[in-house]
């Protein structure tokens, strides 16, 4: 009897403004909410958690989260949770001119 197979892990992205500053990996975790999945790669990388989050664990303000093409407005409480397959990709905004 074959195993049915398992439901497609989230997917986090970093985009490579970042990478002119740390490592940012690429992480498939079988997370279920943004705040694992960002806990995943800060596991791989930890100074990334600097550039991410702030010292209350919120997203920074020049950071911007979408999931599965969806802003994140909310930058407290990262307990987003994130369906089977879900694709988060983790932006540093842009600033000048």
């Amino acid at each position: 009897m074959l195993d049915a197979p398992s439901d497609p892990m989230p997917r986090m992205i970093f985009t490579q403004q970042l990478a002119r500053f740390t490592e940012v990996p690429e992480i498939d975790t079988d997370a279920t909410t943004l705040a694992q999945t960002l806990e995943a790669a800060f596991a791989v990388n930890p100074s990334l958690r600097g550039y991410v989050l702030d010292d209350q664990s919120h997203l920074r303000r020049h950071v911007v989260v979408f999931v599965d093409g969806r802003r994140l407005h909310v930058r407290e409480n990262l307990d987003v949770p994130l369906a089977p397959g879900a694709t988060v990709h983790v932006f540093q905004s842009l600033s000048g001119g």
